[in-house]
């Protein structure tokens, strides 16, 4: 066949996706295997049956068509009121793209913040798709590490310094972390902040967590003086409301990128489907207690690994402010976070990310998501610290 594009080819820099502990597990499952899955940010309760009937009674009413390309406009109005009532900063429509889930929305901002070959900056670790999504909008995705014993927060200075060697376009920044579950301190994004300013970087803030908060408060940096005119935030329905399979997110930015940004979206995805729009907004105007609904399985079982944890000193618990997920220190183990992940898989059919998916700032870690039932999760956990005491009196 003829050779494929180097911009297909090289997504992934030569290396894996990051993902390969999760295709693994996925694959012991298919063959009957029974796996206990803490990988992958699913929520185990699903969309809520009243979100479904909305989206089967739009479907059926017949909004099957093509849709509005932006969104249709009580969504976004009421996307708009969402991020004004919780941000503080004045919001319309006219800043708000409907999109295919975050992932889309990530993609869009970075067509729109750089040129090809620009470099664009991001915080490691960092989400597993990062870098592979700047590359595919034609960028040079450069990182900024952190370091567990700062609480794996970003410092300016050296956020400074990487804009002005690289002459980057961006700033990609991600609170409450996946997968750290770092919430950034207003200090922290103050200082952030004055960087964009002064090096005249586009702040790109994934903000798809922002509905679980589990200790401090989250603060969008587009709410910070000065920010709303060169920020683009990602929001996203499928962590806040448990609709992760029905692909609905959005872009909030100012008004002309959005303009432009429409035209991106007319020619890629064409929009997204009217009926699970109707089901969207049904979710974001009927029940306010579907989000804390949604949430609350996580905080539970965020407090349950606290105790289990504190009945050990092998596995270190980096503290975590926000988001479904922990982040362990298993380098008392001796071993990478790699191949303690590949064995504890092998050995007790548990399935955990590795940090170094997220870059080498995180090696040596694991993410454990908290998406299985409570008593099958402390199982898990409970094992998972049994198998690294044993591998640490063996290293």
């Amino acid at each position: 066949m003829p050779s494929l594009s180097r911009r297909i080819t090289s997504l992934n820099a030569g290396g894996g996706d990051g993902w390969e502990i999760f295709y693994k597990a996925r694959a012991l499952r298919a063959s009957g295997v029974r796996v206990t899955e803490l990988t992958i940010g699913e929520p185990d309760e699903r969309t809520d049956p009243s979100i479904l009937a909305e989206m089967h009674r739009a479907a059926t009413a017949g909004h099957t068509g093509y849709a509005v390309v932006p969104g249709i406009p009580a969504l976004r109005d009421a996307i708009a009121a969402r991020v004004t009532a919780r941000t503080g900063v004045a919001t319309t429509r006219d800043n708000v793209l409907v999109t295919p889930g975050g992932q889309s929305a990530l993609f869009a901002a970075h067509m729109a913040a750089c040129n090809p070959g620009d470099a664009a900056l991001m915080i490691e670790p960092h989400y597993v798709t990062y870098p592979g999504t700047l590359r595919a909008a034609g960028a040079v995705p450069h990182t900024i590490a952190t370091r567990p014993e700062h609480s794996f927060f970003p410092d300016a200075g050296e956020v400074r310094r990487k804009a002005r060697e690289t002459g980057a376009s961006a700033l990609l920044v991600n609170s409450p972390s996946n997968p750290t579950g770092a919430v950034y301190p207003r200090a922290v994004l103050e200082s952030l902040a004055e960087v964009t300013r002064d090096e005249d970087l586009w702040l790109i803030s994934d903000e798809v967590y922002d509905t679980q908060i589990w200790e401090g408060e989250h603060l969008s940096p587009r709410a910070l003086p000065g920010m709303a005119e060169r920020t683009m935030v990602i929001g996203s329905l499928s962590k806040s409301h448990a609709m992760t399979g029905s692909r609905i997110g959005w872009l909030i930015a100012p008004e002309p990128a959005i303009a432009a940004l429409i035209d991106l979206a007319t020619n890629t995805t064409y929009g997204v489907p009217g009926y699970i729009q109707d089901a969207a907004l049904y979710a974001l105007t009927a029940d306010a207690k579907l989000e804390p609904r949604v949430a609350q399985p996580f905080r539970r079982r965020r407090a349950l690994a606290q105790q289990i944890l504190s009945r050990q000193s092998v596995v270190g618990l980096v503290p975590s402010g926000g988001a479904m997920y922990l982040f362990l220190d298993i380098r008392a183990t001796g071993l990478s976070g790699i191949a303690f992940a590949d064995a504890l898989l092998d050995t007790h059919r548990i399935a955990v990310m590795p940090g170094e998916s997220f870059g080498p700032s995180a090696a040596g870690f694991l993410r454990v998501a908290l998406t299985i039932p409570d008593a099958e999760f402390a199982e898990a956990l409970t094992t998972l610290t049994g198998f690294a005491a044993t591998l640490a009196k063996a290293a």
